[in-house]
């Protein structure tokens, strides 16, 4: 074989080898598009385990978001410490307990219905509800969370019988009153919500609520 066949040999066998190598795995792709999947594909499917947790946890909403933003900025209680509108449910409760006790004993006599009939109190319409705020009064005194949840739920009560009493009133001293009452419930209402959230959070040093 001459040399000039030899070279005419050795283009050929290079032209094969580049038509090999350049040639697509598939129609429309080439080498690195298949690299390329490949590798998205391996960076797209979780393998550790945090990674596995975090793909099963449905999307958080934003109003979720915006709650434990909210809680975030709270502080926890400190050892022995109580909220100031804790203090002064609590006083209250007690004051409306010696007074309801007090009234009983002094002998007043409370309107009967929608009549003009005035009667005292039978000691079974007194000592329950004395009794029921005397223990909430206490209870608040030492931040029991279910102390402070009767305290808001009385005070709802509140407002929901002062907003029916304003519709209805028939003077401006009736509903100046009752306005204030409203608003007096309403206040202590929305600060409660607050100290509900700091009593539920643990203390510092303590690993979950406590109370």
């Amino acid at each position: 074989m001459s040399s000039r066949e030899r070279k005419r040999a050795e283009r050929r066998k290079r032209k094969d080898r580049s038509a090999a190598t350049d040639e697509p795995e598939g129609p429309g792709s080439s080498p690195g598009d298949a690299d390329a999947a490949e590798t998205g594909e391996a960076a797209a499917v979780p393998t550790s385990p945090a990674d596995l947790a975090a793909a099963a946890e449905p999307p958080v909403s934003r109003s979720e978001l915006k709650n434990q933003a909210a809680r975030e900025e709270l502080d926890p209680l400190e050892e022995g410490e109580r909220p100031l509108v804790v203090t002064i449910g609590a006083v209250l409760s007690l004051l409306i307990a010696a007074s309801i006790v007090i009234a009983w004993l002094a002998g007043v006599e409370v309107q009967v219905g929608n009549t003009d009939i005035e009667e005292r109190p039978s000691a079974f319409q007194v000592f329950p509800p004395a009794i029921l705020f005397t223990v909430m009064g206490f209870g608040m005194l030492r931040s029991r969370y279910w102390a402070v949840l009767g305290f808001q739920a009385i005070m709802a009560i509140i407002m929901i019988g002062a907003f029916i009493t304003l519709i209805a009133a028939t003077s401006i001293f009736q509903a100046l009153s009752t306005f204030l009452v409203l608003a007096i419930a309403a206040t202590l209402f929305w600060f409660t919500v607050k100290a509900l959230a700091r009593i539920q959070m643990p203390s510092p040093g303590e690993p979950g609520p406590g109370r």
